[in-house]
């Protein structure tokens, strides 16, 4: 048996654009957006938003569409206009390299900007982006302890109330006849990792040894897919084909 505590088993809310969870006695919100909510103490988090992907790809050859940051920054803007947090956190791999900052277009380095200057913003650093682009507002951090809740961009082994991101985690099952595959949190009870929030950010299958590995035996994954959240416990999963 799993020294972890047991994932929490409560229903979805009403809201299925969103599902809720406890951590350690906090009450948390899984949102559809791929964004966590903490209505408690006003903190919005996000994980992984490489931004600038594109810009780097086509650096080195490889020609992605030149959306991604805006697109990104839709989004992002979007759930905190509707949430209106007074604390965001972004946890780690928020650009997706060093030169990010000088690459991103004027109009969505301004657009940034007015958006960290909203709110108290920490980019929490990545292995990705360890010393975070300066002039575009907020402020850096290793990691932030609130409460009984510590937030990084790594999951450690045997931390508990830990929220991360990096490992990108995804969920796939067979529903209703068909195969499903989407971005996913996912959570032991001891621990949540949070989706890719990127637009250019793909998903590593949460049955993979690097993310199930980090996980008591019994977690559960709240799949977010067309707007809604999909909660399923890890004997309804599957590896992806091939693997």
């Amino acid at each position: 048996m799993s020294g972890f505590p047991q994932a929490d088993a409560q229903p979805c809310p009403t809201d299925d654009s969103r599902a809720a969870l406890t951590l350690c006695g906090a009450a948390l919100l899984a949102d559809a957006s791929g964004a966590l909510l903490w209505p408690g103490e006003g903190v919005l988090a996000v994980a992984d938003l490489h931004l600038e992907k594109g810009s780097s790809f086509a650096a080195r050859g490889r020609m992605l569409p030149p959306y991604d940051t805006r697109a990104t920054l839709d989004r992002l803007a979007a759930v905190i206009e509707r949430e209106r947090p007074s604390r965001v956190l972004c946890l780690g791999d928020s650009f997706h390299d060093r030169r990010a900052g000088g690459r991103i277009t004027a109009e969505d380095s301004a657009r940034l900007r007015a958006l960290t200057a909203a709110v108290d913003w920490v980019w929490i650093t990545g292995n990705h982006d360890p010393d975070p682009p300066e002039g575009l507002g907020g402020r850096a951090a290793a990691e932030v302890r609130l409460g009984p809740l510590v937030f990084r961009h790594e999951a450690q082994p045997g931390a508990v109330g830990e929220l991360s991101g990096h490992l990108h985690p995804a969920a796939a099952l067979a529903l209703a006849g068909r195969r499903l595959r989407d971005r996913c949190f996912v959570t032991d009870g001891a621990k949540l990792i949070l989706p890719a929030f990127g637009a250019f950010t793909g998903g590593l299958n949460v049955l993979n040894p690097a993310i199930a590995g980090l996980l008591g035996p019994n977690f559960q994954v709240l799949l977010t897919a067309r707007g809604r959240v999909h909660r399923f416990p890890r004997d309804r999963l599957s590896p992806d084909r091939g693997g």
